[in-house]
């Protein structure tokens, strides 16, 4: 169980949610190198407003020397402007440097700890056959955790900077402001530092103006987010099933249902577009007003000789700094939209996984045990569909070792479930499935999965391919008549594009010979290929493992010559009446 899965996220504020998904990465085994990038990132950051400071400066000196026409210090501005651009380029370039390397480790182990919590007591499956509340799992991993890494370290370097460059530049603006004393009865107010005052109220202001032109950007991103992945999901499916769309010649279908899936991108996206323009509108014109304000505010007191000519660049400069660090919130405001929007949705992810993980864990369902016993066994075993629909009742059946079974039953009656339920795979329902123990089970279905890769991967599945001789897998392939196959071994490919149906049925039974299980469950395993090769297959597997028991799921009448004993499944309406019959 990863740190993350130990989460408890429900009733927690947004920045509660962020911390604690980012909290673990901190203190996990990467912590000390984590912890010094970003220190080191930090600290150039704090460098950076210290150059800030120093052209801050420059700009008083620099439009000074230009008003005395003093031609020898313009020219040493001129260079010390040059150090100070130079350095400043160099550590802004090392700052981005250090701070891609932090985003990409940080999203590495994040990674790691959500494919982990995913794959672990098959979450995976139960999110697919289940309703847990999330959605397009891919993209949460893919790119949710990239933005999540991101966005954070962004934001919150953003947001520190911000912080240190006000109270750095406060001091600053305060100084350079001097008093001003407005007019009131006979007496006036004077107020010191009025030019940060300004700032504040200015930045203030654009806040709260930014929040209502750009509320609805957060479940905008959200919803984007989702049609997006959707739409990807469309394509991608339409790429595996290409040669089956291309049989049917249903493209103008298939067109017509990825226009609709287009169709919600679009739309929402022409929402996006109207309030990102809104909100393009506001902060440009916030930002070009903050431009021109300071110069006319402090104007008055250069007219009146109260300052010098470069005090108004550098008490604009200084009020830029000023102003940019309270507002903060408004430039930053559709990044901070966009990271909320990601956070939800890997909360929802999290919380989906936990849900999915403790159902796994809780007990309920059908039990998966092992047994002392040798006898593959169903314990009065009730098998439900995920919306509670029995589909499969009152289950008692007992396979003994060295009895090939095949089970026959009408269409839709659950034949496959059950072999699901026997796998351990399929929670859903009561009862015990007893397994012997230490006993190995591979499952054959009628469309085997199939790894991209190299073939020797794809063959050796799911062991590593370093279990097996080069010249063992040879052997596999040409016995289950494969001979083409077997000087192709390093060649990495979809292999599950590249080959026939039937070619993977027999790769699959190559498989079986290497991985030599004890019980071998075949779903239609031959249903693409003709009774001769079939024939085969099944005289291969009975002759090369001879301690492996045949469970077989299969239409043709022919199949049961292979096995010595029947389960037959008929419907009734106490549930369902199971029978064993010799063959």
């Amino acid at each position: 169980m990863s740190e993350l899965s130990q989460l408890s996220l429900a009733g927690r504020s947004t920045l509660g949610k962020a911390w604690a998904l980012s909290k673990p990465y901190w203190s996990s085994e990467e912590r000390w190198t984590a912890r010094g990038l970003l220190a080191a990132v930090i600290g150039m950051a704090l460098f950076l407003v210290f150059i800030d400071v120093q052209i801050n400066s420059w700009y008083n000196n620099f439009y000074n020397a230009l008003q005395k026409k003093a031609v020898d210090d313009f020219w040493s501005l001129i260079i010390w402007f040059s150090f100070l651009a130079a350095v400043y380029i160099a550590v802004s370039g090392y700052n981005r440097y250090l701070n891609l390397l932090l985003q990409i480790r940080w999203r590495r182990w994040l990674t790691d700890q959500y494919l982990g919590d995913w794959l672990q007591d098959r979450v995976h499956y139960r999110l697919e056959i289940k309703d847990y509340g999330t959605d397009n799992v891919d993209q949460r991993i893919q790119e949710d955790l990239k933005d999540f890494a991101s966005l954070t370290l962004s934001l919150g370097l953003d947001l520190l900077s911000s912080v240190v460059t006000l109270v750095t530049f406060a001091h600053i603006l305060w100084k350079l402001s001097g008093p001003i004393t407005i007019p009131l009865g006979g007496h006036g107010i004077t107020i010191d530092g009025y030019m940060m005052w300004v700032a504040l109220i200015y930045a203030v202001i654009g806040s709260w103006l930014t929040q209502k032109v750009g509320a609805a950007l957060t479940g905008l991103n959200f919803t984007q987010q989702r049609f997006e992945a959707n739409f990807r999901y469309d394509l991608v499916r339409l790429r595996e099933n290409a040669e089956s769309i291309a049989a049917y010649g249903g493209e103008n279908d298939e067109k017509r249902n990825l226009t609709a899936r287009f169709l919600d991108v679009w739309n929402n996206f022409r929402q996006l577009m109207i309030y990102n323009k809104r909100l393009t509108w506001f902060v440009i014109g916030y930002r070009q007003i903050a431009i021109i304000f300071p110069i006319m505010v402090v104007a008055p007191r250069y007219f009146a000789d109260k300052i010098e000519f470069g005090v108004i660049f550098q008490t604009s400069s200084a009020f830029g700094q000023v102003q940019g660090a309270l507002s903060w919130f408004v430039t930053a405001y559709g990044e901070i939209a966009q990271w909320r929007a990601t956070l939800n949705r890997l909360t929802s992810f999290h919380d989906a996984i936990e849900a999915a993980r403790e159902e796994a864990q809780s007990g309920r369902g059908i039990q998966h045990t092992t047994s002392p016993q040798a006898d593959l066994i169903l314990d009065d075993t009730d098998i439900l569909l995920p919306d509670g629909t029995l589909l499969l009742g009152h289950i008692n059946a007992r396979i003994k070792p060295g009895a090939h079974t095949l089970i026959t039953g009408p269409s839709g009656i659950g034949k496959s479930t059950l072999f699901r339920v026997l796998s351990g795979i399929w929670p859903f329902g009561s009862g015990k499935v007893r397994v012997p123990a230490d006993a190995r089970l591979m499952f054959l279905p009628q469309r085997p999965y199939i790894p991209i890769g190299s073939l020797r991967d794809a063959v050796a599945y799911p062991m590593a391919s370093q279990g097996f001789s080069d010249a063992a897998i040879v052997e596999a392939l040409q016995a289950c008549q494969l001979p083409a196959l077997a000087t192709r071994l390093d060649e990495s490919d979809h292999w599950g594009q590249r080959l026939s149906i039937g070619e993977q049925q027999r790769l699959a039974f190559a498989r079986a010979l290497l991985n030599k299980p004890a019980w071998l469950f075949l779903d239609e395993a031959t249903s693409a290929l003709d009774e001769g090769m079939e024939k085969q297959l099944y005289t291969l597997i009975r002759e090369r493992l001879h301690e492996t028991t045949v469970v077989s799921i299969a239409h043709r009448s022919t199949v049961a010559t292979y096995h010595t004993q029947r389960i037959a499944l008929a419907p009734s309406g106490a549930g369902t009446t199971l029978s064993v019959q010799p063959i």
